[in-house]
């Protein structure tokens, strides 16, 4: 089965399709959907349907904002059932790990670690599909649409440090500044939100510890219904912490909740290995950073984590039959001098 998200991150598409003057009706067909279908956030759809409906609906209209301007329309009731129970979270905290722990029932190609490091903090976000697409739009939607949860939690006065994606800049910034209003990078490691640390532990002045507890017990009902693969979820994972150099093993189990000895166990279950989910990882990531003239190939395999050139040239020429060098002069992608 595909991976799935709910019809709920197609919220307010129809609305910009339209504002763009584009065939939405037709472009929805395109990949299987519907008007119709779209008018039940609930819905299950597959993830990489809504991530190329996005790419083709940027690329036809000339819009390369086309996912911010989706989520500056965005509410938090947006979230569908969980948003109840992330409204009435004591803090950032609380309700940043609700949306890890149910991130399922929200997107099951969602990917989010939160990542504290002295006085600040990174939430890192991705979406993983069964699929290698480019998601631009789709990443810069996430972003948004987390930023602006962000902001209802904290206050409309709330700013991060700055914001970050992986892919290159558009050739105008002026919507990202007004969305984010605050420094946004790009060509960076990650995909995420930087902001102080503090903001992590703000008390939300609405927050209600009898309805959250009725909020979790219905979600929780929810959560059972619904199987999902470790393996998936541990390539989720392995997408977050390993341009971070933390992808072991032993990093990825914690992250899942359970042991090594538990995690190997499941995964055999599935017919799966943990060597051949690092490298499946690093055959996605290491195309989408070649593609990056900002990345220059010793970035690329420390990001990948090899400490030694060699070694990721190697390891590229085993799973591409070409160095990394030649793959970039084959697709014409020349590197800047100052990546």
């Amino acid at each position: 089965m595909p991976v799935q998200a709910r019809t709920a991150v197609l919220t307010n598409y129809l609305d910009v399709a339209h504002h763009l003057r584009l065939n939405a009706i037709t472009l929805l067909a395109e990949v299987g959907l519907s008007p119709a279908l779209l008018s039940d956030p609930s819905q299950r759809i597959p993830a990489t349907a809504s991530i190329i409906l996005l790419e083709k609906s940027a690329r036809l209209s000339g819009c390369e904002t086309l996912g911010l301007r989706m989520a500056e329309l965005r509410q938090l009731a947006d979230f569908g059932e969980v948003s109840l129970l992330l409204s009435h979270q004591n803090t950032l905290r609380d309700a940043l790990n609700v949306i890890v722990h149910y991130r399922q029932q929200i997107n099951e190609s969602l990917a989010i670690f939160v990542e504290e490091s002295g006085s600040t903090v990174i939430i890192r976000e991705e979406l993983v599909t069964d699929m290698g697409t480019n998601n631009r739009q789709s990443i810069e939607l996430a972003i948004a649409v987390m930023h602006r949860f962000c902001a209802a939690m904290l206050g409309a006065h709330w700013h991060p440090i700055n914001v970050c994606f992986s892919h290159d800049a558009p050739a105008d910034l002026s919507v990202h500044r007004r969305i984010f209003g605050c420094k946004v990078e790009f060509g960076c490691e990650f995909n995420g939100i930087v902001c102080p640390a503090t903001n992590l532990d703000a008390a939300n002045p609405l927050a209600n510890a009898a309805m959250a507890r009725h909020a979790q017990r219905y979600m929780d009902s929810l959560l059972g219904k619904n199987d999902h693969s470790v393996a998936f979820e541990v390539r989720k994972s392995i997408y977050l912490l390993l341009p971070m150099g933390r992808a072991t093993i032993a990093q990825i189990a914690q992250s899942q909740g359970m042991n090594v000895r538990t995690l190997q166990r499941r995964l055999d279950e599935e017919g799966a290995s943990f060597s051949e989910l690092i490298n499946s990882v690093r055959r996605d990531l290491v195309i989408r950073y070649l593609e990056n003239p900002g990345y220059s190939l010793g970035r690329i395999a420390d990001m990948l984590g090899y400490s030694m050139p060699n070694s990721f040239t190697r390891w590229f020429v085993s799973q591409f039959d070409m160095p990394p060098a030649a793959w970039r002069s084959e697709h014409k992608i020349v590197p800047r001098k100052d990546g």
